[in-house]
């Protein structure tokens, strides 16, 4: 199976009994949300989908299981292709948020032809595109799926009341009023300021779906509970944020004297995930909002499902580990340095340089390297994390850690980095690990025992770590392009070593198949 299933259950007991209530409203409005994306998907996946549950056949029945993990009958592990008879061979490129034969060009020349107003409205995150009388039009979601939003904001207001919570109250109001007016600016900003015991993120957002344009939100929900003794690990490791940017190996002239303020960062435990949250590949970490004049007012909030992690840990990381890892190395697998790599990842995307002197003026890394830019940010960011984790172990400042800490971090690091590299190495992800991989090799910071199998080489990773995190920041504090460049070229690439690891890899899971076994206790 290349998908685990997995139960999540987060308890949900030491909520009061206002928010247990308010919870079970918005387990109903996630399972609503599911119907709205699936007619957003395909304009006829709502009537595939009665027909399956009609075949009460065993090939009827796997059918229907891989068409509510992909919600169409598209899989999202093979490009989107079919897996039932009778359907259109690919997902459509624009979904079911334009006519289905509309053309690029032939929307391009009409939004030409449109007011300033008329076109923006055209362009919307919150509108389809459809034809009226042989003329295209937008009508807004607010219209094209009132009945299902009407009960939605009904929901949310319900749940609204029976919360403790201000801040909650206060979003799950705004929301319901955006769902009935279409603007959902003044929601956004609510949901910047959401800090309660219930975390929900729901609504329009992402428009990966849209690949025709990348304009159209999808409907999505996140009901999740927030995680307090995370929280607080967060909250210590944003306070020496400036400690380790002070310290960053790189010439000092590059170090940044005062980082800005950092994005929010949340860590919770999902309950229910559905609509564009719960198709294909799983989400186990989300940066929203994305709309502009939210960002410039109040910034962006990253949510981490730590449940989520913990089941993709225990599914595919372990099962990867065993074929990876030497023997030895097995025992230093461990979920608390997986998860808090990933938070000290997140934290240090906001240090190190985030402008460049080009010819007296200033630029950014992201200008100067282009479309190599990602690829070495999330390098740096997955490294700057090691050297942060590695510096704060060194000087005792992690109590808890125990004595086999920095192994099991650097161990847990390099089984976690053939996760990434299954992916392939045409995303940034994959690109920016294959490059610390094969560096980190090279180095003698890992080892590849006769055997085929890895594992840390304890006096060698730290100095490897430094010298790599000197490398790529310094790349970025000065533009280097042609640097980048080379480095990416020589590094970022599956190499025979490699490729033998990845295909012994091949029958394990890719990802999983959660079961929200809280959500059906709530509303069977």
């Amino acid at each position: 199976a290349r998908f685990a299933k997995v139960n999540l259950a987060p308890d949900v007991t030491r909520l009061s009994d206002g928010d247990k209530q308010a919870l079970i409203k918005l387990v109903q409005a996630a399972r609503l949300i599911d119907d709205l994306f699936l007619q957003q998907y395909w304009s006829k996946n709502r009537e595939t989908l009665a027909s399956l549950r009609q075949d009460k056949s065993a090939l009827g029945k796997s059918r229907l299981e891989y068409f509510l993990l992909n919600k169409g009958p598209w899989s999202a592990l093979d490009e989107h292709a079919a897996f039932l008879p009778d359907v259109p061979p690919k997902k459509l490129p624009g979904a079911n948020f334009y006519p289905e034969d509309l053309t690029k060009p032939a929307f391009e020349s009409w939004t030409a032809t449109l007011s300033p107003e008329k076109k923006r409205e055209a362009e919307s995150f919150f509108t389809v595109i459809r034809r009226m009388n042989g003329k295209l039009e937008p009508v807004p979601f607010s219209t094209e799926y009132r009945g299902e939003l009407t009960k939605l904001s009904d929901l949310l207001k319900q749940a609204a009341r029976l919360t403790s919570n201000d801040t909650l109250r206060r979003f799950l109001d705004a929301r319901a009023a955006a769902f009935l007016s279409n603007d959902y600016y003044d929601s956004d900003i609510a949901w910047m300021d959401l800090d309660a015991p219930i975390d929900v993120t729901i609504g329009p957002y992402e428009t990966y779906n849209d690949e025709l344009f990348g304009y159209k939100a999808s409907f999505e929900a996140y009901v999740t509970i927030r995680d307090d003794a995370e929280s607080k690990k967060v909250a210590f490791f944003s306070d020496h944020l400036q400690e380790i940017e002070n310290v960053l190996p790189i010439d000092a002239k590059y170090r940044n004297p005062k980082i800005g303020a950092l994005a929010p960062i949340r860590v919770v435990n999902e309950v229910i995930s559905a609509g564009d949250a719960a198709h294909g590949i799983r989400t186990a970490a989300f940066n929203l909002p994305n709309d502009e004049r939210v960002i410039r007012a109040k910034g962006s909030k990253r949510v981490m499902l730590k449940n989520v992690q913990e089941a993709k840990f225990n599914s595919i990381l372990k099962p990867i580990a065993a074929r990876v890892l030497s023997t030895s190395a097995q025992a230093d697998l461990s979920f608390d340095w997986f998860f808090t790599h990933i938070l000290a990842h997140e934290l240090t995307h906001g240090i190190g340089p985030h402008t460049v002197l080009q010819n007296g003026a200033e630029s950014s890394p992201r200008l100067q390297l282009k479309e190599l830019y990602s690829a070495i940010e999330e390098a740096k960011a997955d490294v700057c994390g090691l050297f942060m984790l590695g510096y704060m172990l060194d000087k005792k400042m992690l109590p808890n850690a125990g004595p086999d800490a920095t192994t099991k971090l650097y161990t847990t690091f390099l089984a976690s980095a053939f996760r990434t590299l299954r992916f392939g190495v045409n995303e940034a992800h994959g690109r920016g690990m294959a490059l610390q991989l094969n560096y980190l090799l090279d180095k003698g910071a890992f080892a590849l025992n006769k055997d085929g199998t890895y594992q840390a080489v304890p006096d060698r990773i730290g100095s490897g770590v430094r010298e790599l995190a000197h490398d790529l920041l310094t790349i970025e504090a000065t533009g280097d392009y042609a640097g980048a460049k080379a480095m990416l070229d020589k590094l970022a690439v599956v190499r025979p070593a490699m490729k033998a690891t990845l295909d012994k890899l091949k029958d394990l899971p890719t990802d999983i198949n959660p079961s929200h076994v809280t959500a059906r206790a709530l509303v069977p």
